[in-house]
């Protein structure tokens, strides 16, 4: 019998294949449990519309931060830190810090978009990389000084 799937199974497929599997499994399990629906071609275009609607609603998105990349890619944010002897910083920068900041200047970006290895705990510039999306990431300068 062949299903859809609704969501992903352990060793049978992901959600939105279509499988072949027995009658009993389709019946008793699979569809019993909401993890699949019979296949027809109701069903098969109804999974096609699904399956659209969901990449245009992605390229909107990477559109959307494409926008925020080119407005962003260039720019500079400048933290202002304490400093002791030898210009040993106080404290440390962290991707929610520069999160905030960007908040400040009008964009809305989460800190785990924000890739940084530790937190940035010198004086000088500093490359970040920020991962808005797979297919959409860039470069940010972080300027530390005292």
């Amino acid at each position: 019998m062949k299903v859809i799937l609704l969501k992903d199974v352990k060793k049978q497929g992901k959600k939105d294949d279509i499988i072949d599997v027995s009658d009993g499994y389709a019946n008793n399990y699979l569809i019993k449990n909401g993890l699949a629906v019979p296949y027809s071609k109701r069903s098969k275009e109804i999974l096609d519309g699904e399956i659209k609607v969901r990449e245009d609603t992605e390229a909107a998105k990477v559109a959307e931060y494409n926008e925020i990349k080119k407005k962003l890619e260039n720019k500079e944010l400048t933290f202002k830190v304490k400093v002791g002897k030898n210009d040993q910083v106080f404290g440390s920068i962290s991707s929610k810090q520069i999160s905030e900041k960007l908040k400040e200047m009008g964009y809305s970006i989460d800190k785990k978009c924000i890739k940084i290895e530790g937190a940035i705990a010198s004086l000088g510039v500093t490359n970040v990389e920020i991962e808005l999306h797979k297919k959409v990431k860039f470069i940010i300068k972080i300027v530390v000084t005292k």
